[in-house]
């Protein structure tokens, strides 16, 4: 059996039929070799003949390219591996922080079904905002029928709906709530980074050993953020609910609308800057006390502009 294994040749292919089995262009194979992304082919009188490496290779490359890495990164990468760095540990990690992040399924959702859930009439403008923020996705080849990437979002939707809530004002508020929740994501990463990652990915690219130790600290904390969110997210919500109860049941009633306290997301470069400047604990009065400063200079401002355009009085 091995004898006859040996003797069966090794494919090789064409630049065409490279990029027919590859999925590539023929003209991306050839940037590609031209950024020394792959291998030079081997050169057969006056043809040029690739075999299953390069083909190995490609793959390798439209996979990074599909999980967001850039062609700089992807040389950086493929260099290492064919200096005998490993890059093993490396895909493991791409794939460990690509993969699912919940235990959610997607799911399929026709557009019969849409409609009838969101009260029996057809909404297109509301179709298409659902589609600009991902919670449906096309389906190619079928106009009537939708992906739904996480069915929890849509259930939710769907009892605010039931519940009374216009659509649009569903979809502003999962814009202004996607807003917030990438800020917890962004600081979660850039707290992980700092005190957990750093010593296995300072490298570039990190070596195979790190690669695969960080790949197995992802398994492990991938859960916190979550479990930290959720923990957080229901004492938030009992002790505003429990505030805005009493309000309502007041003899005063509810505050009047624009006395109520909004929160403003603030990038996490300048909340470092307030923490550096006057401390954590000061953080919040610091920043009232400087807005509040900014909307009174502009009034004074705008006062003493309104008076230079006022005509004199004889």
């Amino acid at each position: 059996m091995d004898e006859q294994a040996a003797r069966i040749p090794a494919a090789e292919y064409r630049i065409e039929d490279l990029a027919h089995h590859s999925g590539a262009t023929v003209r991306t194979i050839r940037a590609y070799q031209d950024r020394g992304l792959l291998p030079k082919p081997e050169r057969r009188g006056r043809s040029n003949v690739y075999g299953e490496a390069h083909l190995a290779r490609l793959r390798q490359i439209a996979d990074l390219l599909d999980r967001g890495y850039t062609l700089a990164s992807i040389k950086e990468l493929l260099e290492a591996w064919d200096a005998g760095r490993g890059l093993g540990g490396v895909l493991g990690l791409v794939a460990e922080v690509h993969g699912p992040w919940t235990d959610e399924e997607a799911d399929r959702i026709t557009r019969a079904e849409l409609d009838a859930t969101f009260g029996g009439t057809p909404d297109e403008e509301a179709v298409e905002e659902a589609i600009e923020l991902g919670v449906l996705e096309r389906i190619p080849g079928r106009e009537d029928e939708f992906l739904v990437p996480s069915p929890q979002e849509l259930a939710v939707a769907a009892e605010l709906y039931a519940a009374g809530v216009p659509l649009l004002a569903i979809s502003g508020h999962l814009r202004e709530l996607r807003g917030q929740v990438e800020h917890i994501a962004n600081r979660f990463l850039e707290f992980t980074m700092e005190h957990v990652f750093a010593r296995y990915l300072g490298h570039r690219p990190p070596t195979d050993a790190d690669a695969s130790e960080a790949a197995a600290l992802v398994r492990r904390l991938r859960p916190l953020a979550q479990q930290t969110v959720d923990a957080e997210l229901a004492r938030a919500m009992r002790t505003f609910a429990t505030r805005h109860l009493q309000q309502h049941l007041s003899s005063d009633g509810p505050p009047v609308k624009g006395d109520e306290t909004t929160q403003v997301t603030l990038p996490a470069s300048t909340i470092r800057a307030v923490h550096s400047l006057v401390g954590q604990r000061n953080a919040s009065a610091f920043i009232a006390a400087a807005t509040e400063r900014e909307v009174q200079a502009r009034t004074l401002d705008a006062l003493a502009s309104s008076n230079l355009k006022s005509p004199e009085v004889d």
